[in-house]
């Protein structure tokens, strides 16, 4: 497989279905493609009858036939498909996901709730970055209201409750403005399971609360707040003001006036009972809404999977713990400037990881490339001058707690060869003592090495990250860096010679001008 890949995910919630379909060229670039939603709701009799009637697997299997042949033009390679709350509460799930494998082919999962949290959660906190750490990260769907609470950035405890808008639609029989004695019932349900589930709500006044789910990116539409970060806001008093007038409405009205779909005008009302309802009793005044759920986090695992070298055994993870602490032993020995060999590690890996697409190397190696990385001025500690030499010396010889064998004398090489002083050739004892294989992968990973220490040549961690970027022949490196960072690109083109004959790329740098996601 080649970088980049195309992928695919599909979200068959409660309420529509939903495909979006991408193209990534590293972990951090996500270009969009395509977006495409059907109203099929799923969850029509599934929360009262526990059943999805006849007519709605049809059409959910002709929405899936549809979204199938898109995936073929664009030439999708990794996909996945999940159905959440309606499939979770139907008796016959499974006749749906039998009728969509024959229909299109395509491989439909019913995951949990908890699962179907972790992917809202992952997608939140990629939106938001390091910029934001929220209190309070809610899911509305149209057949639950998913709560998941942090503290420092950890989960704290995740809450499922059974308060979607179909649900609550269905179960009032409400088909169109809602009067105020039913807008007080529904209160009133909400606020007693509210009350139920969590008898002593925290007090999240001046915390960061996030809403997800197609009904809070509706509403923020309606009651917007600043933006913050540049991430949408709903603010919660115009939210109050405005469900009074959206209420009172019939569904045409409704999708007139807000300028919704039918489906999303059905329910909106009761979303907004739900959401100031939820907001009183925790006490929020605003949330945000960045606009991402279960299919951003579906397609962030599936591009984590692409450029990933796979999971670990235990006996490897224990083997490369032995390697990572006797290298540190080693090199505090020998006196090395810690910050700037961690700083050279950390964006060694990123670039091997963003790049595993391409050079397909595993986890051994690229635990190799990290210990040269933290060893590689090592030298240091017998001459400055030629301490490139000096430091593949002290590898051979070094007796490293756990680094044995080949492995060594791929360090060692690395070692060797990170500076550009010398190039991998058979006069060379580290070099000359791997095999073919090992041969073309330590001048991968040497040139990878390059590039990371010339990143780091100011020994300042000024550089806070590169995302590589291939389009066509051509591998783009943007770099991340603390405003007034001088950055040498010459000097890095130069030091990207071995990269290009490597990795047949031509190598290209640039300065990150902002900082953006692609991901909507």
């Amino acid at each position: 497989m080649a970088a980049p890949v195309q992928l695919a995910a599909i979200d068959a919630g409660s309420n529509a279905i939903r495909l979006v379909i991408a193209r990534a060229t590293s972990p951090q670039h996500i270009q969009i493609l395509d977006n495409e939603r059907a109203a099929v709701r799923l969850g029509h009799n599934a929360f009262t009858r526990r059943l999805l009637d006849d007519d709605t697997i049809a059409r959910a299997a002709r929405v899936f036939r549809q979204f199938r042949d898109r995936m073929d033009a664009h030439q999708v390679t990794a996909y996945r498909a999940v159905a959440t709350a309606a499939a979770r509460e139907s008796r016959n799930y499974r006749k749906l996901m039998d009728r969509v494998r024959r229909k299109a082919g395509i491989e439909l999962e019913v995951i949990s709730s908890e699962e179907e949290a972790q992917l809202v959660c992952s997608a939140v906190k990629w939106a938001l970055g390091d910029r934001l750490q929220p209190r309070l990260i809610f899911d509305l769907g149209g057949g639950s209201l998913e709560l998941n609470f942090f503290q420092r950035g950890v989960l704290e405890h995740r809450i499922g409750l059974p308060l979607g808008t179909i649900r609550l639609m269905e179960t009032y029989s409400i088909k169109g403005a809602i009067d105020e004695d039913d807008a007080n019932r529904l209160r009133h349900h909400v606020l007693a399971i509210l009350r139920s589930a969590l008898p002593s709500p925290p007090r999240l006044t001046r915390s960061i609360a996030v809403a997800c789910g197609g009904n809070a990116e509706a509403l923020v539409r309606i009651a917007p707040g600043p933006m913050i970060e540049r991430v949408p806001s709903m603010n919660v008093r115009l939210l109050k003001d405005q469900t009074w007038r959206m209420i009172a409405l019939d569904v045409p009205h409704r999708m007139r006036v807000f300028r919704v779909r039918e489906d999303r005008a059905e329910v909106m009302g009761i979303a907004a009972i739900i959401i100031t309802t939820l907001a009183k009793w925790l006490d929020l005044r605003t949330m945000l809404v960045p606009g991402v759920g279960v299919r951003e986090g579906i397609l962030l695992d599936l591009v984590a999977e692409q450029y990933s070298a796979g999971s670990a055994s235990e006996e490897e993870k224990g083997r490369a713990a032995e390697m990572r602490e006797g290298t540190l032993w080693f090199a505090s020995r020998l006196n090395y400037n810690q910050n700037h060999a961690e700083q050279v590690a950390r964006l060694a890996l990123s670039l091997f990881d963003q790049l595993r697409p391409i050079h397909e190397m595993g986890a051994d190696l690229r635990l190799l490339l990290e210990i040269g990385a933290l060893l590689h001025d090592v030298g240091h500690f017998i001459n400055r001058k030629a301490h490139h030499r000096h430091g593949e010396y002290l590898i051979r010889n070094g007796d490293i707690p756990g680094l044995r064998g080949w492995r060594c004398e791929m360090v060692a090489a690395l070692v060797r060869y990170h500076n550009s002083k010398s190039e991998p050739q058979l006069e060379h004892s580290s070099y000359a003592a791997l095999d073919g294989q090992h041969r073309r992968q330590a001048r991968l990973l040497t040139s990878l090495l390059r590039i990371a220490e010339k990143l780091e040549s100011e020994h300042q961690q000024r550089v806070t990250g590169v995302d590589v970027q291939i389009a066509g022949r051509k591998a783009i490196f943007v770099i991340r860096a603390i405003d007034g960072t001088r950055l040498d690109l010459a000097g890095l083109q130069r030091k990207a010679e071995l990269f290009e004959k490597e990795f047949h790329l031509n190598a290209e740098f640039r300065r990150a001008q902002k900082k953006e996601k692609e991901v909507a």
